[in-house]
């Protein structure tokens, strides 16, 4: 540690205060060509189209296997952009502001303005709306930028899943990712000059929508990816004795009208027509590439205003998503491929060959990295009670990885969960993923005030070994071979994510 504090001291003691461009992605699972491998367990796909996401990576700290705290939009980032998980910002839905329910916790943009920072936020960073108060407006020294949804109307003409866009149709119109995109280039351009002359470094912060449904990109990008060059899912369905708890009847996809029209149930081991799937899997690569090509645009703005030696980049996905894996959609589960996704840290003369980590890390780490990264003073860690602890962490920097990305002191299990409203009361499945395995119990949870669970109570258990059985086929929970590690695992996880941290 005392090597990484010192290397870090001598890069930001030869600079000004670096700056931070901090892009966040809607809905993007790490299916790209940096994740090849025994990282992302889906092996049918075709070569994704990434340009820009895999230029970043090779410069960047890339975190192969980071994991969110709870897998939907406002919980995983209200749990990011304050550093703490949902069971202390009290945030499980699409609702709840974490300042009303939670506490008065900082957050990332917040920090930084307090620190002199000119703070500028566009798209989607906190989830919209009352979930962030409106997103949370003490965070930034700008007026916040969103374009309104009203800005795909006039090729969107009903609530269908996916849409390929004419390209003649955008020369005198854009979509919503394409103005926020503008308007971060626009506002780098602004307080370039400041940040060039050390008087007034920036944190900005772009959030693209996509590829959260619908999947709507323009037609070049779909174009990467033709219909015969698409695959079905390997395992279309659900795991072997899995509990029933564990399965979402993925609502969010079929309030579309084209989805719908199916009369799909969405019950287990059901599925989609094959044409359905295919498409819906072609519309999410293209929407994915798509929104790598808007990133691309912002950073290439960076570099030409001479300000990319001397800024951090943290790229990151909300979650994962499932595109008909054991024939889920959507995210709303524990599985591996819902908490799985994409994060990296580009911290120039830190990382500028490329580091590659396979440790397990969360999305709560990314906070203190950040602070420390910028020379900021450091957050301490939180107190078991921290409701009145306006600052601290409950992640931990991942700045020891640059010096060694396979550190044996580095945390060795990592933790998500997922609410369930089931059986007439609340439910919270709690998932630990190791190494070796990821094992979760969906128990009882008792909600306000107390926001606890209830261990006596479970109502399903899962364990899945990642070594052989990747994509989470065959739950092992209730076979009796595997009762010890059944019980090893029980207290560990009950244990929490404060037993883990690294010694």
């Amino acid at each position: 540690m005392l090597r990484v504090t010192l290397l870090l001291l001598a890069v930001t003691a030869a600079r000004a205060r670096m700056n931070v461009l901090f892009l966040v992605a809607d809905d993007m699972r790490p299916e790209l060509s940096i994740f090849e491998g025994k990282d992302f367990p889906s092996p049918v796909h075709p070569p994704i189209h990434s340009p820009n996401l895999d230029a970043l990576a090779r410069k960047s700290l890339l975190l192969k296997r980071a994991h969110v705290q709870q897998a939907v939009c406002s919980p995983s980032r209200s749990s990011l952009l304050t550093g703490r998980r949902p069971d202390t910002t009290h945030v499980y839905d699409l609702q709840a502001y974490w300042r009303d329910v939670g506490g008065n916790f900082t957050t990332i943009p917040q920090y930084f303005k307090e620190h002199g920072y000119r703070t500028i936020g566009s798209g989607k960073i906190f989830h919209p709306g009352r979930a962030s108060g409106y997103n949370d407006p003490i965070s930034w020294t700008d007026p916040y930028f969103e374009v309104g949804k009203t800005v795909n109307k006039f090729v969107y003409k009903e609530q269908v899943t996916w849409l390929s866009v004419p390209m003649d149709l955008l020369k005198n119109n854009s979509l919503w990712d394409m103005q926020n995109t503008d308007y971060a280039i626009n506002m780098i351009r602004k307080a370039a000059p400041q940040a060039r002359s050390g008087e007034r470094p920036f944190f900005i912060a772009q959030g693209f929508h996509k590829p959260h449904l619908p999947f709507v990109a323009p037609q070049m990008f779909f174009d990467l990816y033709p219909l015969s060059s698409i695959s079905l899912p390997p395992n279309p369905y659900a795991p072997d004795k899995m509990p029933v708890i564990a399965w979402s009847n993925y609502s969010e996809l079929r309030e579309y009208v084209d989805i719908e029209r199916l009369h799909v149930s969405g019950d287990i081991n059901t599925t989609l027509p094959n044409d359905v799937i295919l498409n819906l899997r072609r519309g999410y690569y293209s929407a994915l590439s798509y929104t790598d090509y808007e990133l691309g645009r912002v950073i290439q703005e960076l570099e030409n205003q001479g300000l990319a030696n001397n800024t951090i980049i943290s790229f990151w996905g909300d979650h994962g998503w499932q595109l008909g894996e054991h024939g889920e959609w959507c995210k709303h589960t524990d599985f591996d491929i819902a908490t799985h996704a994409p994060m990296m840290v580009h911290m120039p003369g830190l990382t500028d060959k490329g580091i590659v980590t396979e440790e397990l890390t969360e999305f709560v780490d990314l906070f203190p990295t950040l602070v420390e990264a910028a020379g900021l003073p450091p957050i301490n860690l939180c107190p078991e009670n921290s409701t009145d602890v306006l600052v601290c962490t409950e992640g931990t920097s991942l700045i020891p990885l640059i010096i060694n990305p396979a550190s044996p002191n580095w945390k060795k299990a990592v933790f998500s969960q997922y609410p369930r409203n089931e059986y007439n009361g609340d439910q919270m499945g709690y998932s630990m993923t190791t190494d070796h395995y990821r094992y979760t119990e969906w128990v009882k949870f008792n909600l306000q005030p107390v926001y606890k669970p209830d261990w006596t109570e479970v109502f399903g258990v899962e364990l899945y070994d990642h070594y052989g059985d990747p994509q989470e086929n065959k739950n092992l929970a209730y076979d009796s071979a595997f009762s010890s590690l059944v019980d090893q695992f029980s207290k560990q996880l009950h244990a929490g994510w404060r037993a883990a941290l690294p010694k």
